[in-house]
């Protein structure tokens, strides 16, 4: 029989209050009969109160939980993912609060919607997740509060926002590409369609479930119209997730068509390095044979001299946190915008090609 408070009170001679106090009071007990009780409590196998049910006497959890739709690893090893968790820690620390990562499956929508049913926290930061996922819902039946870096058609003002204005940050690469005079640029973005990955065909950025994603093709489906560019003829390639070599992968298949583009864009730094290594594998050089574009700036991007489009990362994180602790009455703190900048680097320069 699993050992409990009554059978350390029964133990050392005492009140299960007294064994409680042990624990969560132990300013409350003299020293000598405290150690008296701990000693008796590894005697016996008790473990300590469940700290679960504490956190629900105190009314708080003293954790935040962040959901992704990602692999557990992929939250420690994307650099995007860790400059933005780096923030949100930072605003936690000294708070006697934690973080819970809660990932979420887009295969078992049940565990994933059950993580969020389980999970003892006193609110959620959504770092991704797309409009369709069913914990959305078993999100707002927990009551709790919750800020996420994406907006949804259903959020109103009172909703805890913290991001960039993604189509705008596009926009400015995609006209950057333009006034260089490329006219056969390609786009490579993860969670573009499901499945592994391969190109599609995308009538429009409506047809994409993830906010960020689609909203980045936005910016770049504005531009491409302005310049006169027919859409049908830019070839999307979308990646099941956002890894070098999936970047890669999909850069072969685009340097391999009969005509290739003078310039791709990648929706992550991540992506795009993995096209730079398939324009070395080709001989190709960035910039003087194909342009390229990433998203995020992390160091590697400076390494490689890639254009890219810088957002604060570390930043999302910390006011996300900072927001969830303390949301603002005013509707107008309650959802921030941060600015993005185009940083231009060798990798992009003037169409070697013709139109």
């Amino acid at each position: 029989m699993r050992p409990t408070l009554q059978t350390v009170a029964a133990a050392v001679g005492v009140s299960r209050s007294t064994v409680s106090n042990a624990y969560s009071r132990p300013d409350q007990l003299s020293p000598e009969l405290r150690q008296r009780i701990l000693d008796a409590a590894r005697r016996v196998g008790y473990a300590g109160p469940n700290p679960t049910a504490r956190s629900l006497r105190r009314g708080r959890a003293g954790a935040l939980g962040v959901l992704f739709t990602s692999s557990l690893p992929y939250a420690f090893t994307d650099p995007y993912a860790v400059q933005f968790l780096r923030g949100l820690a930072e605003s936690v620390q000294g708070q006697e609060t934690g973080l819970l990562l809660v990932p979420q499956s887009l295969d078992d929508e049940q565990t994933a919607v059950s993580a969020v049913d389980n999970a003892a926290v006193d609110g959620f930061c959504v770092f991704c997740l797309p409009d369709w996922h069913p914990s959305w819902a078993a999100i707002q039946a927990r009551g709790l509060p919750v800020v996420s870096a994406q907006r949804r058609p259903t959020d109103g003002p009172e909703a805890l926002f913290v991001g960039i204005d993604e189509a705008a940050a596009t926009r400015s690469a995609g006209r950057h590409l333009a006034a260089l005079g490329h006219r056969r640029v390609a786009i490579i973005g993860d969670h573009l369609a499901a499945g592994p990955t391969r190109p599609v065909s995308l009538r429009t950025p409506d047809d994409v479930g993830y906010y960020g994603s689609r909203e980045r093709l936005r910016g770049y489906y504005d531009t491409v119209r302005e310049a006169g560019i027919d859409w049908a003829g830019v070839i999307t390639v979308s990646t099941e997730v956002n890894t070098k070599a999936s970047g890669t992968a999909a850069a072969a298949y685009l340097l391999d068509q009969p005509r290739p583009p003078t310039a791709v864009v990648a929706f992550s730094d991540i992506l795009a390095l993995g096209v730079l290594d398939a324009l070395a594998a080709r001989g190709l050089r960035p910039g003087d044979d194909v342009s390229v574009i990433g998203f995020d700036d992390i160091p590697e991007a400076a390494h490689a001299s890639l254009t890219t489009i810088r957002q604060p990362a570390a930043d999302r994180g910390r006011l996300s946190g900072q927001l969830l602790l303390d949301p603002p009455k005013d509707p107008s703190g309650r959802q921030i915008v941060l600015p993005t900048e185009l940083v231009v680097r060798d990798s992009t320069r003037p169409a070697v090609t013709k139109e």
